[in-house]
């Protein structure tokens, strides 16, 4: 087991999930506050980095595979780094354990054999609804199955002169979040099915305005809406994606169908964790990981991790 601690959350491993739990201090961002726990299958994660900073410490990074998670896919990379679920403030002095942390999900990684490619379904759910977002001229909220737009004083007329507005999911093609920067204005956007024209935020009955100078405020519910909508649509990548590098599953991560003790599955691809063939099995794994090195294709770093972790099964 893994685990940091820190006043921003806490992150913890257990070898096959990264479980993050954001912190309750008044400076936690209150998206992550809202989003609450997230764990992450190792089967979701593309890549994990621990970035030193000066004296006050470094910071954690955590790189999902692309469509691997609805909050992801609907901020694109474009959440502020305090509101970024998948990142950890860590203080100078834990910058050992922030590396130990990283040593542990890369190890997991190479030899549970996780690809870094796009999935065509999504490995994460969700943020639970029913959902309420404010923007500056009305709000949305999202049940699960309609999203009902309802407008304030500040509604352009074409808006508080149509009413209020409701949407079915099924009626929908996709949503686009984008965030305010600044005084530049964000918008949460419905597209519905069809061809309709595009319009401005402010005129587009199928669109909530975000204010700029509410960024903090507008931002959390917004996106988190915005997740939970697209979770419940189809993947974008559905049928565009090789099925056999992530076969589907639900629950726990994938496992290799590797013969392992007591004639159970092994928990890690092309090694078995006891009987006859372990050290055959073993050795050759080293031979396979040697010349991925030899290649390029592992770092000295990542290559003496993945050695150690085979190594010590020994």
């Amino acid at each position: 087991m893994a685990e940091i601690l820190q006043r921003a959350g806490a992150w913890t491993f257990d070898g096959e999930t990264v479980r993050i739990v954001p912190g309750t201090e008044r400076q936690v961002h209150q998206l992550r506050k809202a989003l609450g726990e997230v764990a992450v299958p190792l089967r979701a994660v593309a890549g994990i980095a621990y970035e030193p900073g000066g004296r006050k410490g470094g910071r954690l990074r955590l790189r999902l595979r692309d469509g691997a998670d609805p909050l992801s896919q609907v901020a694109s990379g474009r959440l502020p780094d305090a509101a970024d679920p998948y990142q950890l403030a860590v203080d100078k002095d834990r910058a050992g354990v922030a590396e130990y942390f990283v040593e542990e999900v890369r190890n997991a990684l190479l030899l549970e054999e996780v690809p870094d490619t796009s999935c065509d379904r999504y490995l994460l759910p969700g943020p639970p609804v029913p959902l309420t977002a404010a923007g500056t001229d009305g709000t949305a909220a999202f049940d699960g199955e309609h999203i009902q737009l309802e407008w304030n004083w500040m509604a352009e007329q074409s808006k508080s002169a149509a009413g209020p507005r409701r949407l079915l999911l099924k009626e929908l093609e996709g949503v686009e979040w984008t965030p305010a920067l600044g005084w530049e204005n964000g918008s949460l956007r419905f597209r519905p099915k069809g061809t309709h024209p595009t319009l401005k935020p402010q005129h587009d009955p199928n669109c909530l305005l975000l204010w700029g100078v509410r960024q903090t405020k507008e931002t959390g519910g917004a996106v988190l809406l915005a997740a939970a909508v697209v979770a419940r649509l189809p993947h974008p990548s559905a049928g565009h994606v090789d099925a056999a590098a992530d076969p589907p599953e639900s629950g726990a991560p994938s496992r290799s169908p590797t013969a392992g003790k007591d004639g159970e599955r092994s928990d890690t691809p092309g090694i078995p964790v006891a009987g006859e063939a372990d050290h055959d099995g073993l050795l050759r794994r080293l031979r396979e990981l040697g010349e991925l090195h030899s290649t390029g294709v592992l770092t000295d770093d990542e290559f003496a991790l993945a050695k150690k972790a085979i190594l010590d099964r020994f």
